[in-house]
């Protein structure tokens, strides 16, 4: 069990947390939410110890390992990557890397021996012989090969770091586990496994996310921040959602019913507090006016934007047709022979482990990018706006958000501009703070921004949840819901996927295609069936031999 004990987090004059009293016990997953800046990476440090409060401690079970997803993804570069996972367990690692010291003195002593004969035992108790094995079906798990298990971590790239550093996280069994957006940059069929693993998991998960299946998958608990305070609800997300929205609506309607009471006293008063006959009624109901207090009900510290793109003319039938697309990056080919048709009502979600064939395929459709091979075409009554997923480039100068946005409007006006920014939570100053100095957050409602102004009737959206508070994601997600004209998307989040797209492609491995006009759930369960039957087949094959 771990517990926070009033404890207060004061940042300069402001207060991110006050007197804050939270206990997660054993068994419980629980999902820590608020709005962008409540305090969740906050408190999650807290907990684990790498910040100090101001006021109150935090209290861990004697004896219970605490383990921590890392954020840093270069400080193990000069390390294996399964000593990395192992190293998730650091007293375990600490008495390898001693008995592998042990056994290598060429002056090898009794005493050595007799150390030596200490950490086995401790070894074999901490499970010391299953180490590898169980690192390498971890980082298996989240789709890291069996023959990246013995480079060094610089070797990888960004996406498989996240996977080993989470994979460390994991192993051996902690008593306490925290995570910090588990999820980002996963694909989902890591993705899928983590959630199958922490729904498993027998221990205490606290976790941040923004992925709202996610969350409705493995949570048993929501621990809400807002304004300071930390409101623990039993249920998954979806749970909280409708108890909170519910909570809210007794108080209303009990403030409602004092309201109508305290006139009723009030009319009362002011009508025979003169009376001599009547002043005896009229004390006692002031008596009773003084007792009525209205629940406060504060507003919440979360806010939704305002996503809603509107194309300035109506498709046509002709969309985009891809004919024999193909291209190499880096001596990988990502895109091979690609061939396909999108029609007027198709939103489309581009799945798939290959990050970088998704991007490529993008930024070729957006004309960013050459094919090497084969075409493509829009319809002539199409316009495109894309939504890049690294958007370094585009911020790299010192504009305001203002005069960025200005510079991609049909209507050189400010109001106008500023109506757009606005929408999109860029209030009074903010419209002059200068693009390059903006959060990963903000940039991606810039972008939103920029997506909506251009009045586009295709949109092209690589990863545009990244960054983004569930506040934003519900917004956008909503958005794209009733967008009128198609979008070609790629996204993590699994409820995005599944409530916006009407037509899933994968992009294979080696540049192939499987393209299905179903649901995103459908599309799992049916290929969740063909792994199964090959599986089968493979087994049947085998007794047969």
């Amino acid at each position: 069990m771990i517990s926070a004990n009033n404890v207060t987090l004061r940042i300069g004059k402001k207060a991110l947390f006050e007197d804050v009293n939270i206990k997660f016990t054993e068994g419980n997953c629980y999902g820590l939410i608020g709005a962008n800046g409540a305090g969740k990476s906050t408190f999650l440090k807290i907990l684990s110890g790498q910040l100090e409060t101001t006021k109150g401690d935090v209290t861990i079970t004697p004896g219970q390992r605490l383990s921590v997803l890392e954020q840093d993804h270069f400080k193990y570069d000069s390390n294996v990557v399964l000593d990395t996972v192992i190293m998730g367990n650091e007293r375990l690692y600490q008495i390898m890397k001693e008995k592998d010291a042990i056994y290598a003195k060429e002056d090898f002593t009794e005493e050595d021996g007799i150390r030596a004969s200490e950490l086995e035992a401790e070894f074999a108790e901490m499970d010391g012989w299953e180490a590898e094995s169980n690192a390498a079906m971890l980082l298996n798990g989240l789709g890291v090969d069996s023959g990246l298990h013995t480079s060094l971590m610089q070797d990888l790239d960004g996406s498989l770091k996240v996977k080993v550093l989470l994979a460390k996280a994991l192993f051996g069994n902690p008593d306490i586990l925290l995570l910090d957006e588990p999820t980002n940059h996963l694909d989902l069929d890591a993705i899928a496994w983590l959630e199958d693993f922490l729904i498993d998991f027998e221990n205490t998960v606290i976790v941040v996310s923004h992925d709202r299946y996610f969350l409705n998958k493995v949570c048993t608990h929501i621990a809400d921040i807002d304004y300071g305070k930390i409101q623990l609800y039993a249920g998954n997300y979806d749970f909280w959602y409708e108890s909170s929205q519910l909570l809210i609506r007794q108080m209303k309607e009990a403030n409602k019913k004092k309201e109508e009471k305290i006139k009723e006293l009030q009319e009362f008063i002011s009508r025979f507090s003169a009376n001599a006959s009547k002043s005896k009624q009229a004390t006692s109901r002031k008596r009773a006016l003084e007792k009525i207090q209205l629940d406060e009900i504060r507003p919440s510290s979360r806010k939704y934007p305002y996503i809603d793109f509107r194309p300035e003319r109506e498709i046509g039938n002709e969309v985009l047709t891809v004919e024999h697309l193909s291209k190499t990056i880096g001596g990988e080919k990502v895109l091979d022979d690609l061939s396909f048709v999108v029609g007027h009502d198709d939103k489309i979600a581009f799945v798939g482990s290959n990050e970088l064939a998704k991007t490529t395929l993008f930024q070729i459709l957006a004309g960013e990018l050459e094919p090497d091979e084969g075409t493509y075409k829009w319809g002539v009554t199409t316009s495109q706006a894309y939504f890049p997923k690294d958007s370094t480039q585009e911020f790299d100068n010192d504009l305001t958000i203002v005069d960025w946005l200005t510079g991609y409007s049909p209507i050189k006006d400010v109001t106008y501009v500023r109506g757009f920014l606005g929408r999109m939570l860029f209030a009074g100053e903010d419209g002059v703070k200068k693009v390059r100095v903006l959060s990963g957050g903000e940039k991606v409602r810039c972008l939103l921004s920029k997506m909506m102004i251009s009045g586009a009737n295709c949109l092209i959206l690589d990863e545009p949840t990244n960054h983004l508070d569930m506040e934003s994601i519900t917004a956008l997600n909503n958005g794209l819901i009733k967008f009128p004209g198609v979008a070609l998307f790629a996204c993590h989040d699994h409820q995005f996927v599944q409530t916006t797209a009407n037509r899933i492609m994968e992009l294979l491995p080696g540049g192939g295609l499987i393209d299905k006009i179903t649901t995103y759930d459908e599309y799992l369960a049916n290929d969740e069936m063909a792994r199964k039957r090959t599986v089968f087949t493979a087994n049947k094959e085998d007794d047969e031999d």
